[in-house]
């Protein structure tokens, strides 16, 4: 069922916590491996569990585990595994985005991408690697880039789609040189038959955050 904006709010704060203690997992040395804090006295864990299920309808219960914490998922629209493989697949996107070498042609820099984008996006992705003047800036600098990416956050979510903000930090190198760069972008990630696949990145700062 669909929830409030308030209720989103909420969730959204309970998810990124869940991020966090998939971090050390999916990321590595990249996020602090800290462990989820231990559950926290009956009293004091109230308040979070209780205000949702004021003003949620008697249908949506604030079910718990054994262990007394809340189970998000519950309220959500995908489940623990699909925000496992969502995470992955932004990861591993973030690192191959940045990973090509200015003698690469634009179908095989997008062809290492295979089944993490959607076929929409994919070819927008090779039109833009193919663009005339970034062509040939690559080729006369003899630009090689490779990069690793992180995930900062959880932006928005829907139905069948996530946004995350993920931190990439690209190393380039050209005839001049090496330079090191980190941007964040909002990469969208959609659920189809083939899994979750990315389908849009603009950097962070462009457009509603």
């Amino acid at each position: 069922m669909e929830l409030s904006s308030g209720q989103q709010r909420v969730l959204f704060v309970v998810v990124v916590l869940a991020l966090a203690g998939l971090g050390a997992y999916l990321i590595g040395g990249r996020h602090t491996a800290a462990s989820p804090p231990p559950a926290r006295p009956t009293a004091s864990a109230a308040p979070a569990t209780s205000a949702p299920a004021t003003s949620a309808p008697a249908s949506v219960p604030a079910t718990t585990n054994a262990g007394g914490s809340a189970n998000i998922y519950q309220w959500l629209p995908f489940t623990q595994q699909d925000l496992t493989q969502a995470s992955r697949t932004t990861v591993t996107f973030a690192r191959d985005y940045e990973d090509w070498t200015y003698t690469e042609p634009a179908a095989a820099y997008v062809a290492k991408m295979g089944g993490l984008v959607t076929s929409e996006f994919a070819a927008t992705l090779q039109q833009d690697f193919a663009t005339p003047g970034v062509a040939q800036l690559r080729s006369s600098q003899k630009q090689i880039s490779s990069g690793t990416g992180s995930i900062v956050s959880l932006r928005s979510f829907g139905t069948g789609s996530i946004t995350f903000v993920v931190s990439i930090a690209q190393q380039l190198a050209t005839s001049a040189g090496t330079t090191h760069q980190t941007k964040q972008y909002a990469v969208t990630l959609v659920s189809n038959a083939s899994g979750w696949q990315v389908n849009d990145v603009e950097l962070a700062g462009a457009g509603n955050q």
